[in-house]
């Protein structure tokens, strides 16, 4: 499978892809029909894009308009190959890369009292994460009052409806693939 980003200042970038199979990208359908629903565009902001892989959502992200983007995953091999990536777009000025454990990630994130406007992440499918790392970004109050977080997941395993101080408002399905949008509960 080729990625690239799609739109926006860097589109058409051809993107690395990880060896290996602990790394399963977002499908390029998919990417351009969640960021059709939470915007095509930006106009500034903060990314996070937790267990980021290639970097391609929060690359996505910057390259649609987002001001910067902080991208983390625990693989040594997956922040190469999103360092490259962010080089080969001319986005490694707005991108931080930390390889970290996403939990230990979101906790540092705190203690820098950074709140974001998009929280992009996807989780190894089998690994029940998704739940525990929402309810962490909950816990840290780390999405902006109008936030989106785009979590991706399984059809076998859908989060539950409300998680922490979020709420689930939409969700889009792919086959196997599901996209669940939380924002702050009323």
């Amino acid at each position: 499978m080729e990625m690239r980003i799609i739109t926006g200042s860097a589109k058409g970038t051809r993107l690395k892809m990880v060896s290996g199979k602990h790394v399963r990208p977002t499908a390029d359908h998919v990417k351009e029909s969640f960021f059709q629903v939470i915007g095509p565009f930006f106009e500034g902001g903060l990314v996070l894009d937790l267990f980021c892989g290639t970097g391609a959502l929060g690359l996505e992200a910057v390259s649609r308009g987002a001001d910067r983007a902080i991208l983390i995953d625990s693989s040594r091999a997956s922040c190469k190959v999103a360092r490259a990536n962010a080089q080969a777009a001319r986005l490694s000025a707005q991108v931080e890369i930390y390889r970290s454990d996403v939990l230990a990630g979101i906790r540092k994130l705190n203690k820098r009292q950074l709140k974001f406007d998009y929280i992009f992440m996807d989780p190894p499918y089998m690994k029940n994460l998704l739940t525990p790392v929402i309810e962490k970004l909950s816990f840290f109050d780390l999405l902006t009052e109008d936030g989106i977080i785009v979590a991706e997941h399984s059809s076998l395993s859908i989060p539950p409806q409300e998680i922490g101080s979020y709420q689930c408002y939409r969700r889009l399905n792919y086959g196997d693939t599901v996209i669940s949008l939380f924002e702050k509960a009323e």
